[in-house]
């Protein structure tokens, strides 16, 4: 008898020890995950219908901070322009430094160096409030080469976007200094979560495409850590619970 209550109490401190170290490391993990995220995240609402879409207007999104030499064709990123607007604003990559962008082809369709891209992620609807789809890339022709250290950028709502295309006859033709990109969209995180793809499109062309953020592996940080605190939490009641059951005579009520 007294062996058997020895060897249950050391079963019991095991399960304290071991439940004590699951709400440490849980809590480790979701701390961590959510510390990690603030660091390399930054919440943006975002402002217009330019980029439909993709996002809509009141959308809060997740977007990496990132440097200028790190944006490739295809990232939908945050960056903030004298010549635009003096508030953050939200546009696709399309053309780097070196790039002919080039639009329409034959097609209807936008050509970086020649190359014929496929766009599934534009609204190409016509601005005149038909509801009529254009079948172009941009309803505005234009063909401009990028210089070094410079963007392209266009909304994917094309016909209701004030974006590269506005400003050609800009001094800068509508480039933007690769320096005034602070950050590259990552997620929706508001009201319907969910991943941005990277465009397959721009994967041919030198430099390819880049690669998602670590955001994936903060959410499940967070998740693993909640689970083990709740399951370490869990432990003590479960276990008095049955041990209560263990020691009532059977057939008793």
């Amino acid at each position: 008898m007294g062996e058997a209550a020895r060897g249950t109490g050391g079963r019991g401190r095991l399960g304290n020890i071991l439940s004590g170290l699951a709400v440490a490391i849980g809590f480790a993990l979701f701390l961590g995950g959510f510390v990690w995220g603030a660091l390399v995240y930054q919440p943006y609402t975002v402002p217009t219908d330019s980029m439909m879409p993709t996002v809509r207007p009141g959308d809060r999104v997740l977007a990496e901070r990132i440097g200028g030499g790190e944006v490739r064709r295809g990232d939908v990123v945050i960056f903030t322009d004298s010549v635009w607007s003096n508030a953050p604003m939200v546009k696709r990559v399309v053309g780097i430094g070196g790039d002919t962008v080039r639009c329409c082809d034959q097609g209807g369709r936008l050509t970086v160096d020649g190359k014929e891209l496929d766009e599934p992620y534009i609204d190409d609807v016509k601005a005149d409030g038909s509801g009529r789809r254009s079948g172009l890339a941009s309803d505005t022709p234009f063909e401009v080469t990028v210089p070094k250290g410079k963007l392209f950028l266009l909304g994917d709502r094309r016909a209701a976007s004030l974006d590269s295309r506005a400003h050609l006859q800009d001094a800068g033709q509508g480039m933007v200094d690769l320096s005034a990109v602070t950050a590259r969209v990552d997620a929706r995180a508001w009201p319907s979560p969910a991943m941005l793809d990277r465009p397959g499109t721009y994967a041919g062309l030198p430099g390819g495409i880049s690669s998602p953020g670590p955001l994936g592996l903060q959410v499940t940080a967070a998740l693993v850590g909640a689970g083990l605190v709740l399951a370490g939490s869990a432990y003590g009641p479960v276990a008095r619970r049955f041990g209560r059951a263990r020691r009532e005579p059977a057939g008793v009520r």
